[in-house]
């Protein structure tokens, strides 16, 4: 082996490179000692005014500036613990003696490549603690429909407190973004048997494929070969032969034959290996005393295996929802708890689990994913991403209503969601401002998808908020697409005005005004009347026959009233919240 294969793809630099030579810093920054060159990028440390360690990321050909920033803009969406975030983009405007480049946290370590190769193969507990750590990075990413597609042991740092860091997200962007030609280095990045030759595909089997040949090679000192890898025991007697046959499974050549997801792994992992658990692990507890105990503690009760209770996040119409802890992927998520009512109906909850199944497989942007159903001891609950900003109805409660030109790309938004719902057979039913929550960046996402449906709740008011249902789900008939396109309609002009189009003490009184077609639309520009009056109809035959001619009717009444007034074309504007 060529010394230079044996130091691996990472190449440290000394002084100040000749692309970062014109660059002034921001006054009272100095530049650090330490460079490297890996990926195509070159990050140089930095300190701030503070004296904290930062890492410059830059490109030294300049035809890979927009693939710099679209990895940028990447990692500034991403809230995981693996995942270094961007601090601040340098767009190396003319003026500014800095940029392109971008900032995030330095991090001090080796790569497991770097370990492998000073160190020879690790134990078996500290594969599992990095698989483990590296594990739950990537099914967070996927959880958000995105790939990886170059995990190798030089794309995992270990800092010298043994956090483990995922690294290579160059290569985790949209392919478009990646300079035509250029993939990750096959030397250093492990391949998969479904890749044909020379060629990179990445999936979410593939980066299973990866995460599982880097735990081969910290265990056996090398890569595994794309095809007929030996068993893992056979490389490594003192593994248990428990985890060892799980990572054969991830390992197998045929996609399908490996687990569901990376998260499936792990949970798999951590049940023969876990050293996680509770003090209530195991408690039994008499059918007196289970009926005695608050949600709280019924909770924490069913589920101290696997998620540590953090707080109340509060009540609805079904549940209780919390924030918690999963202790094997070792995120924040929200789990929400059937309210005892509700679970003591069997035929309800084995209709939620089915809807909650299909819920789980719809994966867009605007729809927060289900990750799991679970239930023990009369217990029963689903886990979802946790968002942070709250929902829409907590927004307009604080800040007073929306401006059009923030309200109009989100109801756009929220109409493809719908549209990719629908197409599956997925009808929500329980649309209303509490259940449109708000990511970090303040995108309008749906929650609680399917889940009236599932439960049968189709009754008068079954809502919870009668203001934002249709006429027929207050007079307890069928409910198809068009109650959520109505519902949707009214959380727009809640949006936008601060208070529902049919606002009334009772739902008897709403019901009155919406037979009557009498909408309140004052505060409503009048070139969005017709579309408002149109969606709200009170015959469901009377509104837009789907999603998608709701939302490009939507589209062409909106653009003329706020082009005028944004930075960039309302269309570009839309697009963006799908990246």
């Amino acid at each position: 082996m060529a010394n230079d294969d044996f130091l691996g793809p990472v190449r440290q630099t000394t002084g100040i490179p000749a692309h970062l030579a014109g660059w002034q810093l921001p006054p009272d920054w100095q530049w650090g000692d330490t460079g490297l060159l890996i990926n195509h990028r070159h990050i140089q440390e930095i300190r701030d005014s503070l004296d904290r360690s930062l890492a410059l990321l830059t490109v030294t050909d300049p035809t890979f500036e927009a693939w710099l920033f679209s990895e940028a803009k990447q990692l500034a969406s991403r809230n995981h613990p693996a995942i270094p975030t961007t601090y601040h983009y340098w767009s190396g405007r003319e003026g500014y003696r800095r940029g392109p480049g971008y900032l995030r946290r330095w991090i001090t370590g080796d790569t497991l490549g770097a370990r492998m190769r000073r160190l020879g193969p690790d134990t078996v507990p500290y594969m599992l603690r990095v698989l483990r750590a590296a594990g739950s990075a990537l099914a967070y990413l996927h959880d958000g429909s995105g790939v990886h597609g170059a995990i190798s042991p030089d794309s995992v740092y270990v800092t010298p407190t043994g956090r483990v860091w995922l690294l290579g997200w160059s290569w985790a962007v949209p392919h478009a973004d990646i300079p035509v030609g250029v993939t990750p280095d096959p030397r250093w990045t492990p391949t998969p048997a479904e890749w044909g030759a020379g060629q990179w595909n990445p999936t979410r089997e593939s980066d299973q494929w990866q995460l599982a040949a880097v735990c081969f090679a910290m265990l056996t000192g090398e890569l595994p070969p794309r095809t007929e890898i030996p068993p893992v025991r056979w490389a490594r007697p003192d593994c248990p032969s428990n985890v060892a046959d799980l990572l054969d499974r991830a390992l197998s050549e045929n996609p399908a034959d490996r687990f569901h997801s990376v998260a499936s792994l792990l949970h798999a992992i951590e049940k023969i290996s876990s050293t996680g658990g509770s003090a209530m692990t195991g408690h039994e507890v008499a059918s007196g005393e289970f009926m005695s105990m608050n949600e709280e503690q019924r909770i924490r009760w069913a589920t101290g295996d696997e998620y540590e209770v953090l707080s109340s996040l509060g009540s609805g119409t079904f549940g209780s929802v919390w924030r918690v802890r999963d202790l094997t992927l070792q995120r924040e998520v929200a789990l929400k708890m059937l309210h005892p009512m509700v679970a003591r109906s069997e035929d309800a909850v084995a209709r939620f689990q089915k809807e909650a199944q299909l819920a789980a497989r719809l994966q867009h942007p605007a729809i927060v994913p289900i990750y799991s159903w679970a239930q023990k001891g009369g217990v029963h609950w689903y886990v979802m991403e946790l968002e942070d900003e709250g929902s829409l109805a907590d927004l307009v409660r604080r800040q007073g209503p929306r401006p059009l030109d923030e309200v109009a790309p989100q109801v756009a938004f929220i109409l493809d969601g719908l549209i990719a719902a629908h197409q599956n057979g997925i009808i929500h039913r329980d649309l209303k401002p509490e259940n449109i929550l708000l990511s970090r960046y303040r995108h309008w996402r749906i929650a609680d998808f399917g889940i009236a449906s599932a439960l049968g709740d189709d009754r008068t008011g079954s809502s919870g908020t009668p203001a934002f249902a249709p006429p027929e789900q207050l007079l307890g008939e069928p409910q198809g697409v068009s109650a959520d396109l109505f519902a949707l309609a009214a959380i727009a002009c809640f949006a936008l005005t601060g208070r529902p189009p049919f606002d009334a003490a009772d739902g008897r009184a709403i019901l009155s005004l919406q037979l009557a077609g009498k909408p309140n639309l004052s505060g409503i520009p009048e070139d969005l009347r017709d579309w408002f009056k149109r969606s709200l109809s009170a015959d469901p035959d009377k509104r837009f026959a789907d999603g998608e001619e709701m939302r490009d009717a939507w589209n062409d009444a909106v653009e003329p009233l706020i082009e005028n007034h944004a930075d960039r074309p309302f269309a570009e504007r839309i697009r963006q919240l799908f990246r």
